[in-house]
């Protein structure tokens, strides 16, 4: 019954959204994903408590990385060697950031589950992940016929 109340919600949710809806979007979004990982790890009430802060904290911090990676780069044959030179090795530390964010977060979460458990926990994302790619391009696929 859990999987088809889910499979609802996602297939309800409009993956095509204009600048105001942004913000309600990612938050049925993230509920739909909060659900699907409680479900997937079983999580009790205690692990879930313990884990959703770490969780959110390590989600909030990547998002930061990723919009500092993805900043808009202006006229790169304009650009002087020593901006170019800048850019890069900022993109080296946000690499390196990134690496000691993961590090610490699954350190985190080793006080709560076991590595077998952590690894599940990948799989379960991968597999929201992979239903929302697959639900954006069925609707894209619909929206072009």
């Amino acid at each position: 019954m859990k999987k088809l109340i889910f499979a609802l919600l996602l297939f309800s949710c409009p993956f095509l959204v204009t600048a105001q809806d942004r913000d309600e979007h990612r938050q049925r979004i993230k509920a739909l994903k909060t659900a699907h990982i409680t479900e997937g790890l079983n999580l009790t009430s205690k692990e879930a408590q313990q884990f959703w802060p770490i969780y959110n904290e390590f989600e909030e911090k990547r998002r930061n990385l990723y919009m500092r990676e993805r900043a808009e780069v202006k006229n790169v044959e304009c650009m002087t060697e020593d901006m170019a030179n800048s850019l890069l090795k900022e993109y080296v530390e946000i690499e390196r950031e990134d690496y000691l964010l993961k590090q610490k977060y699954y350190n985190d979460l080793k006080n709560i589950f076991s590595a077998k458990r952590i690894m599940r926990l990948k799989e379960v994302e991968d597999e929201f992940n992979d239903k929302m790619m697959r639900e954006y391009r069925a609707r894209r696929k619909d929206s072009e016929e």
